[in-house]
């Protein structure tokens, strides 16, 4: 049963996880931590196409609604870019428009032609992680002490209310609302591409009351366990109900899809390149694919939509990259906006690769 298992596998885990580097090493040469990570052309592009004047990242899939992940995108991806006005810009959004809850975290979604603009409360636990991880970059490269005590402030509160502990598992809450044992009765029910690796490396120096080791390692140990139908892959929402095995929640399709692309890029970001963990996407994308993703029904194998945009064709050559060396094709290595999803993942591939892998990017 998965608890028995997650009791052996996590003090194994535990100990590499604590000394665990932050960077990639088997093809990485890191660059100075004080370069951009993406050109400046690119992150022009970017902005024109999806940062509003007031300071918005808008989400141009979804009826130009802004979101916490997509400000927690755009603020990680100005400091990749060294732009501390955009920077600035973007999170006084995100501090005045969506960090209005008692909690300290943010509301998810706030709607241009709504009155008010917020029209759901909950929190998204993926933007609150990625707006913390952006502040505390941004407070290292820039040297500005409020970016890091907000960044403490919103760990704290993370820690508190979106942490919940399961036998010896330590699972992140999608959200505030929803998602509990309490709640769902196939819960609690966990979304893995929310495990933002290089980010919970973070939260351990910002905040000692969680234990963000075991976080981390709960997330790895789920990787390994939540693998369904013939490609292997974990769907989107996932049931973690004690004594049983991980399952797809109910209400959800089943699908392996544009939540769980990004897992790799988070697993890649934090210097993790466990081939155990890599290999089925590897498969899945490269060795048995043509080199993009897909989202995939894991109960009836179907492959419901090819991802050939060219923000989900980078994620199969940055595994690819990431276990063989293999060179990013040119074409992927050029950034042109698509949508706002797929254009995200893109630049903060490329950034991954600029930091950890840059002879991948030779041509």
């Amino acid at each position: 049963m998965r608890s028995r298992f997650a009791a052996c596998l996590l003090p194994l885990l535990l100990p590499l996880l604590i000394t665990a580097p932050a960077a990639a090493q088997d093809y990485g040469v890191g660059i100075s931590a004080t370069a951009p990570l993406i050109s400046s052309s690119a992150w022009a592009a970017y902005r024109s196409a999806f940062l509003k004047s007031d300071g918005r990242i808008v989400d141009t899939g979804n009826n130009d609604i802004s979101h916490s992940e997509g400000q927690g995108y755009g603020l990680l991806l100005s400091v990749a870019a060294d732009d501390r006005a955009s920077f600035e810009q973007i999170w006084t959004f995100t501090l005045t428009q969506l960090l209005i809850r008692d909690d300290g975290l943010a509301a998810w979604k706030w709607v241009p032609d709504a009155d008010p603009h917020i029209t759901d409360i909950n929190t998204a636990t993926d933007g609150d992680i990625l707006i913390v991880l952006a502040l505390y970059k941004a407070a290292d490269r820039w040297g500005i002490d409020r970016y890091r005590s907000h960044a403490q402030t919103m760990v704290k509160a993370i820690g508190n209310t979106l942490i919940t502990q399961q036998d010896n598992l330590q699972l992140i809450m999608p959200g505030s609302q929803g998602f509990s044992a309490e709640e769902r009765p196939d819960g609690p029910v966990v979304n893995l591409s929310y495990w933002v690796f290089a980010a919970l490396d973070v939260f351990k120096q910002l905040d000692q009351a969680t234990d963000w080791s075991t976080v981390k390692a709960t997330g790895l140990i789920l990787m390994k366990e939540a693998r369904f139908g013939d490609v292997q892959l974990p769907t989107d929402w996932i049931s973690v109900q004690p004594n049983q095995p991980p399952r797809p929640a109910q209400g959800f399709d089943p699908d392996f899809g544009y939540n769980s692309v990004r897992i790799p890029l988070y697993l890649i970001q934090a210097g993790i390149t466990d081939r155990s963990l890599l290999e089925p996407y590897d498969k899945a994308w490269n060795q048995n694919g043509n080199g993009e993703p897909a989202v995939v029904n894991v109960e009836t194998n179907e492959v419901k939509q090819q991802l050939d945009a060219p923000g989900y064709k980078i994620q199969a050559a940055l595994v690819a990259c990431a276990m063989r060396g293999t060179p990013i094709p040119p074409d992927l290595q050029k950034f042109e906006a698509t949508d706002y999803y797929s254009s995200s993942l893109h630049l903060l591939a490329l950034s991954v690769l600029a930091e950890n892998y840059p002879r991948c990017l030779s041509n």
